[in-house]
């Protein structure tokens, strides 16, 4: 399938740009994450880096947008995608001549949808998601509360997976099989693929991935959610001679939360810079700026995955927005990181906080299950008072 009406003409605009010693031509694509083949017209794509100047375009009614800028396309430089009803799409250059996919803002406050990209090689890259008794893939589409809504065999993607809702108590592990190369378990096109994962909750971005470079392997587990609901990253690469179906096998281990997952400690610098990053975040809280102070506390969590002050802080800022799906994401991995003599105080408030979530939503039964959770970390005369409350409807 054709991502452009012309290649060629593409190639000519970047060509074109080698003229002007300080421009660079960005060409791009966009389409809905979840609608095969949808052109999304009139989204506003933005360049930016280091917060200079930003270079502005719209996509036409086929999707395509070119930028003219005076950034290099690398990785200090940002694309951003906006379009009304879709969530923000915030990605990593180089950018030029790739495809995008934009996910519609998703209402259940436990959904969770992936969305796979990626070059023009291989061209056939394929997401699995393997949970208890389910393997959703292109030749198994569906699954409890799970669905492939789009599967691409012809480079670029997107390639995604919809979990409707996530279910307590089970593990869920998502990976990238390079299809083309599953023959060549030394291959290192996966790894130079430039393929990227965007994990989305609510009407928000979460997480992105973007595949390890310079390593071989054509399986690239990527992240698993735990029984508790955390995201922990995997991210590595590995090569293996299986079928698609057997996919699974490989994944099955890691829904043992007992299996272990690499730890990666930021560096002495990030998460200095992390903490004063975290700081600037609380004070536009403390003045209101809200989205600005989510900016800044993702900014803080990406420079340090491990920052749990920073999770907590995003947690109660998503709420306060209104963004409670998000809320409840960020309260969950705050859970999972907190440590110390303060770690059952932030457990105790972060449970309670998801319960208040899930009772104004009207999920009465996992707001009790939350509100025990709670208790159990602390006694609370608020927290019986909330179990009683739920348990009396």
């Amino acid at each position: 399938m054709a991502r452009f009406p012309s290649r060629l003409a593409f190639a000519l605009c970047l060509l074109g740009a080698s003229y002007y010693a300080q421009a660079t031509t960005v060409p791009v694509e966009v389409l809905s994450a979840t609608i095969k083949d949808q052109k999304i017209s009139n989204a506003s794509v933005l360049v930016q880096r280091n917060g200079a100047q930003t270079y502005t375009a719209s996509t036409d009614s086929q999707g395509h947008a070119i930028l003219d800028t005076t950034y290099p396309d690398d990785s200090d430089t940002l694309l951003i995608l906006k379009k009304e009803g879709y969530s923000n799409l915030v990605v990593k250059c180089p950018c030029a001549g790739m495809t995008y996919a934009i996910s519609p803002v998703m209402q259940n406050l436990d959904g969770i949808r992936v969305v796979l990209t990626w070059g023009a090689n291989p061209s056939d890259l394929d997401s699995h998601f393997s949970f208890p008794g389910n393997h959703v893939y292109f030749d198994s589409q569906q699954g409890r509360d799970a669905n492939l809504d789009v599967d691409d065999t012809t480079s670029y993607g997107p390639e995604t997976i919809t979990l409707e809702k996530k279910h307590l108590g089970e593990s869920y592990v998502y990976a990238v099989h390079d299809f083309t190369d599953r023959t060549s378990p030394g291959t290192s096109r996966l790894g130079n693929s430039q393929a990227k994962v965007f994990v989305y909750v609510g009407s928000s971005l979460v997480r992105t991935y973007y595949v390890p470079t310079n390593k071989t392997g054509n399986l690239w587990t990527v992240f698993r959610i735990t029984p508790e609901g955390e995201f922990q990253d995997i991210n590595t690469l590995q090569g293996i001679m299986a079928d698609a179906e057997n996919i699974d096998n490989y994944l099955k281990p890691y829904q043992d939360s007992s299996h272990p997952v690499a730890f990666i400690q930021a560096s002495e610098h990030d998460s200095n810079t992390s903490r004063e990053i975290n700081r600037q975040g609380e004070a536009a809280y403390k003045a209101g700026q809200l989205d600005e102070a989510i900016a800044l506390f993702q900014q803080a969590i990406e420079l340090n995955p491990n920052n749990g002050q920073a999770y907590s802080n995003l947690g109660l800022t998503f709420q306060k927005s209104g963004r409670v799906a998000e809320a409840i994401w960020a309260n969950r991995k705050a859970i999972a990181l907190a440590s110390g003599n303060t770690a059952h105080t932030v457990r105790a408030s972060s449970y309670y906080n998801i319960g208040r979530i899930y009772e104004a939503a009207g999920q009465l039964q996992d707001a009790r299950q939350q509100y025990e959770w709670a208790r159990q970390q602390k006694a609370n005369p608020v927290y019986d008072k909330a179990i009683e409350r739920v348990s009396n409807h």
